[in-house]
């Protein structure tokens, strides 16, 4: 694999927020956050968001929410023209990887029911399906299953 194939993992700063909110757009549509809301949800308390980049661009970010209990993953979200390339998963790894340095004992998360190619990455992550939010996802009004890791089972690999 060339140096410019290889994906690199690194912590997002409020510098990415514009190739974040492109990415964010195309991936959520009306659902996607603000440039105010990334750039304070990338930098808030209890955060931690991580980014993947390939040849030197941004082609994915994850992040989660520790409550000092529970871990919630906020987002995972790969570039369309980088999907099915496994960088979901090295970063919802990663995500799991601090969930478990911190000290929490599950990771939890919602997706969209309809977004098969996420619910096939956290299903063989691990994660169980706990019930349905219903209307979840707005203004778009959609379901969300909500999942969860318990981090006290074995590791899933």
């Amino acid at each position: 694999m060339s140096r410019d194939a290889m994906v690199v993992l690194r912590p997002l700063t409020t510098q990415d927020v514009p190739a974040l909110v492109e990415m964010e757009d195309r991936l959520f549509g009306a659902g996607a956050w603000s440039p105010t809301a990334l750039a304070e949800e990338i930098v808030g308390p209890g955060r931690w968001y991580v980014g993947a980049t390939q040849g030197g661009t941004l082609v994915g970010y994850a992040g989660l929410w520790f409550d000092g209990v529970d871990v919630q993953v906020m987002t995972v979200g790969t570039d369309e023209r980088h999907q099915g390339k496994g960088i979901g998963r090295l970063m919802l790894d990663a995500l799991v990887v601090r969930a478990r340095a911190l000290g929490a004992t599950s990771v939890l998360l919602e997706v969209r029911v309809d977004n098969e190619p996420a619910l096939r990455l956290y299903d063989a992550a691990g994660f169980v399906r706990l019930g349905v939010r219903r209307g979840y996802y707005q203004p778009e009004n959609k379901d969300a299953w909500t999942m969860r890791l318990d981090l006290a089972a074995k590791e899933v690999s």
